[in-house]
């Protein structure tokens, strides 16, 4: 009989389709037989977290207090493996409408640290090549150049990350007031960091939205966007990722 494996899911946040994701997410994971999985919307786990085996999160806007932090950062030094997903590292702050100005302030420095990024800003919605960055790991073995449309994100990366996939970006972006991330034009998009025993993976693809994921800034929005999960290769890394978090890869 396999060995249990006890999962927290983090999916809530802002200005996305989180019912969408969590769902897309808990279909993914119900391959695993041995996974039992407990859903929540914030990261003040307590004893949920001393138990789980992986963490695996979905947000947006949403982060860990001084307090959470230190938890995450002692189960992580313990041997937990926290599998992170597109917004995940996200503080927004709508400065402006009109015209459109977005601030990504750094209220959150202890969490960001674990992650090792926090964003700083994309560019409109867009084709762009994900390429593989060379370094030899499971999770990206066989994985070749893909191209997808999606959020490309920007980030300050903070302390040793392993980048596994990255993509290129070299211009401004005007909506959003920060340029801490123009410090190199590749972009990492999936990378590794490690924590003592344990390690984060972080993937930053993944946006999707929904008619009323923009309230309270819009009644309605005028589009669905489902972006990289339209593409299988999005698929393929969330699998290997899941695998990764369960132990198993």
């Amino acid at each position: 009989m396999s060995t249990i494996k006890d999962i927290v899911l983090v999916c809530s946040g802002r200005y996305h389709d989180i019912d969408f994701a969590r769902l897309e997410l808990l279909k993914l994971l119900a391959q695993h037989p041995a996974a039992r999985v407990t859903v929540t919307d914030n990261y003040d786990l307590g004893d949920r977290l001393d138990g789980a085996d992986a963490l695996i999160s979905y947000t947006c806007d949403v982060t860990a207090d001084a307090a959470a932090a230190a938890h995450l950062r002692d189960w992580l030094h313990n041997g937990g493996r926290w599998f992170a997903l597109h917004g995940t590292n996200s503080v927004i702050e709508f400065t402006s409408l009109k015209p459109l100005s977005v601030a990504t302030p750094d209220r959150a420095p202890e969490f960001m640290a674990l992650l090792g990024s926090q964003f700083q800003g994309h560019p409109p919605l867009q084709d762009f090549e994900v390429r593989p960055t060379g370094v030899r790991h499971a999770l990206v073995d066989g994985i070749d150049a893909f191209t997808t449309n999606d959020e490309i994100y920007l980030c300050k990366m903070i302390g040793d990350n392993t980048v596994l996939l990255d993509c290129n970006w070299t211009e401004p972006v005007s909506a959003f007031e920060s340029t801490d991330w123009q410090d190199n034009e590749r972009r990492p998009v999936f990378y590794l960091r490690d924590h003592d025993k344990g390690a984060v993976l972080y993937l930053t693809l993944g946006h999707c939205r929904g008619h009323h994921d923009m309230r309270p800034l819009m009644d309605d929005y005028p589009a669905i966007e489902r972006c990289s999960w339209d593409t299988p290769e999005f698929y393929e890394l969330l699998r290997r990722g899941i695998r990764w978090a369960l132990g198993v890869l």
